[in-house]
This record gives C-alpha cells, sequence and structure tokens, in this order.
C-alpha cells in the first residue's frame, strides 16, 4: 500500500515538473520565434520609462523652463498672446483635433472597436483592450496626483481644464489607446498593407492630439511628449501581453479567424448543395 502511494506521489510530481518545464518552454519558444520583435520592443520599452524618468526629473527641477515657454510662445502672435497663430478656423481645427484625446470620444471609440471585435468573434482579445484602457486611465490619473504640476500661465487657454498638468492626460490617453487599439487591431489582420495602416493612423491620432494641446495652451511641450513616453510604452506593454497570450492560446489570432470563416462557408456551400439536391 505504501509503495502505490509514493508511486502516485511520484506520478504527481513527475506531472507538476513536466506542465512547468513546458510553460518556461513556451514563453522561450515564442521569445525565440520572435526575437527581434520582442526584443525591440523590450529596448523602446525601457527607454519610454526612462525617458518619462529622467523628463520628470527635468521637469521638477525646473531645468525646462526655457524650452517650454520657447515653444509654447512660438505658437502664439507676438502682438497678442492670447491669439494662436493662424484663422480663427484652424484655432477651431485644433479643438476638434484635441477632441480626439478626450474621454468621451476615447469611450466612444473603445466601445466601436470592441463590438467590432465581439462581432468577429474575437472576445478574449476585446476584454484585453478593456483592461488596457483602463488600465492607461487609472495610470495617468496616479501620475497626475503625484506629480501635481501646475497648468502654463503664459496665455489663456483655448480647451477647459480641470485636473494637473504632468503628464498631458490626452497626449498619455490617446497615445495608449489609440496604439494598443492600433496593434491589437493589426493582429487580426492578415494583409500588412492593413496593419501598417492601422498602425499609421493611430500613430497620426497621436500626433495630432499632443500637439493641439500645446497650441490651445493648456500643456507645456513637456507635458505632452511625457504622455507620449508614457502612453507609447503602455501600448508596447499590452502588444507583448497580446502577443504572449496569443501564443498561449489564450486570445484568438488569425489562424482561428481563417479556419472559422473557412468551416462557416464549407457548411453554407453544402447547405446549398443539399437544398440543390
Amino acid at each position: 500500500m505504501e509503495n502505490k502511494q509514493q508511486e502516485s506521489h511520484d506520478r504527481d510530481a513527475k506531472t507538476h515538473t513536466t506542465a512547468d518545464k513546458h510553460r518556461k518552454s513556451g514563453i522561450l519558444q515564442w521569445l525565440g520565434n520572435r526575437e527581434l520583435p520582442v526584443l525591440m520592443a523590450l529596448f523602446a520599452i525601457m527607454a519610454a520609462f526612462w525617458g518619462f524618468a529622467e523628463l520628470t526629473d527635468a521637469v521638477l527641477e525646473g531645468d525646462t523652463r526655457a524650452i517650454d515657454h520657447a515653444i509654447l510662445l512660438s505658437m502664439r502672435n507676438p502682438a497678442d498672446l492670447s491669439d494662436p497663430l493662424g484663422a480663427a478656423w484652424v484655432e477651431e481645427i485644433g479643438r476638434d483635433f484635441t477632441a480626439l484625446g478626450g474621454n468621451a470620444v476615447l469611450t466612444l471609440l473603445t466601445l466601436a472597436v470592441v463590438g467590432y471585435l465581439m462581432l468577429e468573434g474575437k472576445k478574449r482579445i476585446a476584454l484585453v483592450l478593456i483592461v488596457a484602457t483602463l488600465g492607461a486611465l487609472g495610470v495617468s490619473h496616479t501620475l497626475k496626483r503625484t506629480i501635481d504640476r501646475d497648468r502654463p500661465d503664459l496665455v489663456p487657454h483655448g480647451s477647459v481644464t480641470y485636473t494637473a498638468s504632468f503628464p498631458s492626460g490626452h497626449s498619455m490617453l490617446s497615445a495608449s489607446t489609440y496604439l494598443t487599439m492600433g496593434a491589437l487591431l493589426a493582429k487580426t489582420q492578415r494583409r500588412k498593407r492593413l496593419r501598417a495602416y492601422i498602425l499609421l493612423t493611430a500613430i497620426t491620432a497621436t500626433l495630432l492630439v499632443g500637439i493641439s494641446r500645446v497650441y490651445l495652451g493648456v500643456h507645456w511641450p513637456t507635458d505632452v511628449l511625457a504622455g507620449w513616453t508614457a502612453g507609447a510604452g503602455w501600448a508596447l506593454m499590452c502588444w507583448l501581453l497580446a502577443g504572449w497570450l496569443q501564443r498561449h492560446g489564450a486570445v484568438e489570432n488569425n489562424n482561428e479567424s481563417k479556419n472559422e470563416s473557412e468551416s462557416t462557408n464549407k457548411n453554407k456551400n453544402e447547405r446549398s448543395e443539399s437544398t440543390g439536391n
């Protein structure tokens, strides 16, 4: 009896050891199959967070004051600092662009993309997008309350503000949301041209939001740069997480979508043939 219990215990231990090896080898295999992209992404994440830390230190020490003032004033009429450069319609375009980074627009867009992914049968990748977006929102608010930098006081604000200045919430949330959304949507596409188009669109929207915040005088340039840096780092982390989950079958991949589509078409053809007979 004791021998049987010992054998059973040994088998259980061997099973757990084998499972652990498979998990470790799975991670290593995933890294090995994507060595260059993964290493580049990891380097970019470390560079982003290092850059954010250095920029935060420089802002708190007051080292960026001169360049912040120079860039902000360069977007104003020297004769009237209350007047942004360009005609009235240019200023209105700036407000339109800045709205793309607002909570209402980002929430609606995220819900729309989540709905699309759900209809496409990609429920788990939709969940990853929701978690990534809510996580970025929490990090942004925490950083703002912790650093608590004052808004620019050189020029009148062209948009209503109600939180601290550093980092720019619009810039960080647009970067994290648009870039994460673009990366996850690109993962669902098989054509490289479509992937590139989605990512370029996400990057363009992110840049326009950040520039508009400085143009409207509601953020220092370093606020926007910090927001871009933190948001891009967050998006890269979400991209790596989605890739790892996809490798382990936790989120849908292109092959699943292709197989499901082929299976659906096959069933339709079989029904059509059966009806015809």
